[in-house]
């Protein structure tokens, strides 16, 4: 470890972990794997469940929790489903030096917290985002799996992340890049608010690190392994990307941009038509093109399509 890393364990640097949760069942899988993380000497730590139900579905099984984890858990109840309020609430209940966000469907690996603070220490950056592997079942389509179409990975462009995701983040809570910043409510039903959260981090200066060893990982339920809700997702996805071009863009800028993400959508159509034989090249090729045609869409000024808040209630599961 870094000298760096050492000051800051010497220093009893405290670390919040923030969950936010809807109705997951899984939930007691991720703070468990919380609960089996190797932590830095001096290092506290802090969970905070920020649950985004109508109801406080996760509160009994937070509560059952708090006597068997061996850090302290706060209990959020911030509703209802927009996801942007549950992530504004743990910002605000934040009183560590560093906050963390992973989602309530994922599992931290044992050195994750500690990989994250190297990353912190070496490079001195705002944000570091860590890999999420997808975990498929035996039902997910051969194609889905050889593609490993659900993992995430940041985006470098030209050497650098511009964006990034709340699935595996640390951030540096004393950074003035940082300060006051918050997620978008309007965003907080169709997703993107992370990947706004970021380039607006970005645009003002913050900067982005890596970390490769932490890693989270993510079960891919069934109703996730599908070319359906992958196609609903990229279509999204360019959405925002479009939305957040637009901002910037008028007249002459807006049509080149929204004449150069209909020629990729038009590329990688005829992409997947050379690749038809294939099943993984021929999705990775139509996932890319709906991505393209969601740029335009978000350009063009469609509002975003909803992806939060509509699941059944009672969905959250047992909580004895």
């Amino acid at each position: 470890m870094t000298a760096d890393l050492q000051d800051m364990r010497g220093a009893g640097v405290r670390i919040d972990i923030s969950v936010c949760t809807y109705r997951r069942p899984g939930l007691e899988d991720t703070l468990r794997s919380i609960g089996a993380l190797n932590v830095p000497d001096g290092a506290v730590v802090r969970i905070v469940v920020a649950d985004n139900d109508a109801v406080p579905s996760a509160r009994d099984l937070v509560y059952r929790l708090a006597s068997l984890l061996p850090f302290n858990i706060s209990y959020l109840h911030c509703p209802a489903s927009n996801i942007s309020l549950a992530r504004n609430a743990c910002l605000d209940a934040a009183t560590g030096d560093l906050l963390a966000f992973v989602d309530d469907d994922e599992m931290v690996s044992p050195d994750w917290l500690i990989e994250l603070l190297r990353s912190a220490a070496e490079t001195g950056a705002d944000a570091v985002l860590g890999p999420v592997r997808a975990v498929y079942g035996d039902d997910a389509p051969r194609w889905m799996k050889r593609g490993d179409f659900h993992s995430t990975l940041p985006v470098w462009v030209r050497g650098e992340i511009r964006t990034g995701y709340t699935c595996n983040v640390l951030l540096h809570r004393s950074s003035p890049k940082l300060a006051g910043r918050r997620f978008n409510l309007a965003l907080g039903r169709s997703g993107g608010e992370d990947t706004e959260y970021f380039a607006r981090l970005h645009e003002a200066g913050g900067t982005v690190a890596f970390a490769p060893e932490a890693i989270v990982y993510e079960p891919v339920p069934v109703d996730r392994a599908r070319f359906a809700w992958l196609a609903k997702r990229r279509f999204r996805m360019g959405q925002t990307h479009g939305r957040l071009l637009a901002r910037n863009r008028s007249g002459a800028a807006m049509a080149r941009e929204i004449g150069f993400a209909g020629a990729k959508t038009a590329y990688c159509l005829a992409a997947m038509a050379l690749t038809v034989l294939s099943a993984e090249k021929r999705n990775r090729s139509l996932l890319r093109g709906i991505m393209h045609a969601g740029v335009v869409s978000g350009l063009l000024g469609v509002r975003e399509i909803i992806q939060y808040g509509d699941q059944p209630v009672g969905a959250h599961g047992n909580v004895d």
